[in-house]
């Protein structure tokens, strides 16, 4: 018995319901809240620690009062700049989607909110990755090896 010709489904088909085609409800929450969405990996990976992690690993890396403080300066700076540019960075998204959703693109509109996502991208990936640049100055080189130790980058 012959058969149809075989349809492959795209890999992205289960995407097509998202509101913003380009996030995942998971990304939007993460952009929304302030959350690392994987931007400091080049820091994180290569021995500058985060200060979210830093605060939850005090006691184990053993912070004094002063470090504990700028750490914890860092961090809100951070999460305060971060919580605005992700919500930015979705509206772009957001503001890129509706344009083809609603079939109104133009090239130069499309280089336009592509440059304001870029942008808003970039500018998020300076906040996260300048948050570890801080903290790294505040912490002792034995402090940096423990939290390698302690996240499993290093024995």
């Amino acid at each position: 018995m012959a058969q149809g010709p075989h349809h492959a489904t795209s890999p992205y088909a289960q995407e097509a319901g998202r509101e913003i085609k380009s996030l995942s409800e998971t990304d939007v929450d993460e952009l929304t809240r302030g959350g690392g969405w994987g931007f400091a990996k080049a820091a994180e990976l290569n021995d500058y620690p985060g200060p979210s992690h830093v605060l939850q690993m005090k006691d184990r890396l053993g912070l004094r009062d002063d470090q504990l403080r700028e750490v914890q300066k860092a961090f809100d700076l951070m999460q305060a700049r971060a919580l605005e540019e992700g919500r930015t960075f979705v509206e772009a998204e957001r503001a890129l989607d509706n344009a083809f959703r609603n079939r109104t693109i133009t090239e130069s509109m499309l280089q336009d909110l592509i440059a304001k996502a870029e942008v808003s991208r970039s500018r998020l990936r300076f906040i996260h990755l300048a948050a570890h640049l801080e903290v790294t100055r505040v912490l002792g080189a034995d402090q940096i090896a423990a939290y390698g130790r302690h996240r499993g980058y290093s024995k």
